[in-house]
């Protein structure tokens, strides 16, 4: 194996790739005042003792999958009876006992997480520029994200257009209309904006106008008589007026308002698990260390843009004056969480004193946690010195209680209050679903956000019901009685436990990042639900985003929500399968090639490239973002269809050679890329489809992760 070439250094019981040492001892660790030797030592002692019992938990997936497997068996030719499946699947501990009521009890939480609404992106950590541009869009233009998205008709060339820029502006002022209004008077006429009497005046020519609620005028830079900007509070959000009349947009303004500069992105996911390919010990370390230059606040990425290059940095904080003069400083950078590997998956950078790789997931608490140690120092990142974790596919309840047992353990080696290491709960995975309550109890004392992952979420639930029967067509999921109530749950189990206030409910992503327009017309949608954040493809849809949660007070829905009927477990339980496949053989291929074309353009640059997530063009030559959750979603359907009977072998790899044909024609600009269709036995990419599909009944939950691994890893080593 090509890991087995790495140079190691045994340290502590553990055999370490030399460059992960290096980095932890020479980077991470100086400036933290913790001794190298006594942490590898501890490190060493909780990764042993933790290794077993998390292979253990993996174990048990497999043991109940099997038990569900033989049960919908055993029922091939009998009426489907919900009762009976809800009581079996109680019998053999995948529901788990509801307890009594409880609130969940975190502290020491930033605003950004309790009580601050809005966007939340998620970026690839191995990316720096894409890290550092997602940590910079707390703030983004709202000029700019009208000009250049079809949220307003048009052309949207990069040139100068002055009928769309009037269009743009048109808009804007229609939303400051609406969420800042003016008494007896509209933005769209306003021509002068001062200070006076630590009021702002809006004027039209002569005439003297106030905003309706003059609460929501916060700050302001530059002088009374000739302010630079204005700064306005909504729903705890904020939004930056710039005035300079003398800039080229400003200059053709009545008010000489130049951009308005929009809060955006309030949190970011710096993602370690499903849009990044890491493999090995390389790959680890490139992670950790953009992390880590994240934390400590000096990450930089060198970057071209329109034939100039310049270096990319974090943002400063963003200071105005308050109307009595006080100083006024706000964050300039989106709060930054860290999502780890969940428990499936090892890693070759480490070998434990048993011959055994490390469970990736020990190794993210650990190195993101130490990483994290940098930013108590400034707190430029959490203000309350916590450090904020994301935990995916994680299933059921003593899952989530090895994850908290994990960072209990971590906060001891690293001498750290406990609850330090705060947690969201990724609910993704089917068994989580239905004990969610039981979930968020295990860790009620760290935890800070639940979040639909609705796309993992659906191949779990296509794997979960494996052998009940053909899968409806993927674009039905969405209609399904199973994802509706799933959704709907999550945000009543969030505000019974008392989330409202003090932590996250997210919503999924949007997918199609140059569709701005149907999202805008979408995603409102997320906040009337009651979620408090939700995930977006880029820093411009976090500003476009933004503006749903000024639209719509989340706190006051939670309220409302609250008085609702609760989501029922039995519609959770709904098996999304066709009970009288009647599909013609044109619609089976048209969902086959849909499929086989998705898991084509996505798989081909993560096995060639090493490439996790990217906007991946569709059959239509619509560009998705892609990452391992829909990947799973593809290949599960097309395995599951074939497992039934639906399709043939010989179909699916004709299916699959045709769509190749097509995504080599897409990638055809590329330079690095390799066609698959030249050479379909060399391919290691088409290789990792095939497996992916004809491999994907037995792959443990459905996920992609061990199949993508071992051939990226064989790609590494045929170089």
């Amino acid at each position: 194996m090509y890991y087995l070439e790495w140079k190691k250094k045994n340290i502590s019981n553990l055999s370490v790739d030399e460059n992960l040492v290096k980095f932890i001892n020479d980077e991470v660790l100086p400036g933290t005042n913790i001794n190298s030797k006594k942490f590898w030592e501890s490190f060493s002692e909780v990764v042993n003792k933790l290794a077993p019992k998390n292979k253990s938990l993996i174990q048990k997936r497999a043991e109940i999958q099997k038990k569900i497997d033989e049960w919908h068996i055993s029922k091939k030719e009998s009426i489907f009876d919900k009762k009976e499946y809800i009581n079996f699947l109680k019998s053999i501990g995948y529901i788990v006992e509801e307890k009594s009521d409880f609130k969940i009890s975190t502290s020491n939480v930033d605003q950004e997480i309790s009580s601050i609404p809005g966007p939340q992106l998620v970026v690839p950590v191995d990316n720096a520029r894409y890290a550092l541009n997602a940590a910079n869009a707390r703030w983004g233009s709202f000029y700019d994200a009208l000009y250049g998205t079809d949220v307003i008709p048009g052309k949207t060339n990069k040139g100068y257009d002055d009928e769309r820029a009037k269009k743009v502006i048109n808009y804007s002022r229609e939303f400051l209309d609406n969420i800042f209004p003016i008494t007896d008077a509209s933005w769209k006429d306003i021509t002068k904006i001062k200070l006076e009497e630590k009021n702002l005046a809006l004027f039209i020519n002569e005439k003297k106008f106030y905003l309706k609620n003059k609460k929501q005028f916060i700050g302001f830079n530059g002088e009374a008589e000739n302010l630079n900007s204005i700064l306005l509070k909504n729903n705890n959000l904020h939004i930056d007026i710039l005035i300079d009349p003398k800039s080229a947009v400003g200059k053709n303004d009545k008010a000489g308002i130049s951009d308005i500069i929009i809060e955006s992105a309030i949190s970011t996911i710096v993602d370690n698990e499903d849009s990044v390919a890491a493999v090995d010990s390389k790959d680890k370390v490139k992670c950790y260390r953009n992390w880590l230059g994240l934390m400590k606040g000096d990450l930089k990425a060198e970057v071209q843009k329109n034939n100039k290059k310049f270096t990319r940095k974090l943002n400063p904080d963003r200071v105005y004056k308050s109307p009595d003069g006080s100083k006024i400083t706000l964050h300039g950078r989106a709060l930054l969480l860290n999502r780890n590997v969940g428990h499936l998956m090892t890693n070759p950078a480490i070998i434990l004193n048993d011959g055994s790789e490390i469970p990736e997931g020990i190794m993210d608490a650990f190195f993101s946690t130490l990483c994290a140690l940098h930013d108590f120092k400034n707190k430029k990142n959490s203000r309350t010195s916590s450090v904020y974790i994301v935990k995916p596919k994680m299933h059921g309840p003593e899952e989530v209680d090895f994850t908290n047992e994990i960072f209990e353990n971590v906060e001891k080696v690293l001498n750290l209050k406990k609850n330090t290491i705060k947690v969201g709960i990724m609910d993704e995975e089917r068994r989580t679903t239905v004990n969610l309550k039981e979930c968020i109890r295990k860790v009620k004392d760290r935890v800070v956000f639940i979040n639909t992952g609705f796309l993992d979420r659906t191949g779990d639930e296509m794997h979960t019901s494996f052998e009940a029967g053909p899968m409806i067509f993927k674009a039905d999921m969405k209609k399904s009685t199973w994802l509706n109530s799933y959704e709907n749950w999550n945000v009543d189990i969030g505000l019974s436990c008392g989330f409202s206030g003090k932590a996250q409910i997210g919503k999924g992503m949007w997918a199609m990042p140059d569709r701005m327009s149907d999202m805008m017309q979408q995603k409102i949608n997320h906040p009337n639900a009651g979620a408090n954040c939700a995930w977006v493809p880029s820093p411009t849809a976090a500003t476009l985003h933004a503006t749903h949660y000024h639209e719509v007070d989340v706190f006051k829905k939670h309220g409302e929500i609250s008085q609702r009927r609760k989501a029922d477990l039995k519609n959770i339980l709904e098996i999304p399968k066709a009970d009288r496949p009647n599909w013609s053989v044109e619609d089976i291929n048209k969902e086959l090639e849909n499929n086989a074309q998705g898991i084509l353009g996505y798989v081909v640059r993560w096995i060639d490239q090493g490439v996790g997530c990217s906007k991946v063009p569709d059959i239509n030559n619509i560009g998705l973002m892609e990452d391992r959750a829909t990947l799973r979603i593809s290949s599960q359907h097309m395995a599951n269809w074939l497992h039934h009977n639906i399709c043939t072998e010989e179909q699916v790899m004709k299916v699959l050679k045709k769509m190749a044909a097509i995504v080599d024609h897409q990638n055809s600009k590329d330079k690095n890329y390799l066609p698959m269709s030249q050479n379909f036995e060399k391919s290691f990419a088409f290789s990792a489809a095939c497996d992916l599909i004809f491999k994907g009944r037995s792959q443990p939950s459905g996920y992609t992760e061990p199949l993508l691994h071992k051939k990226r890893l064989e790609k590494k080593s045929s170089h």
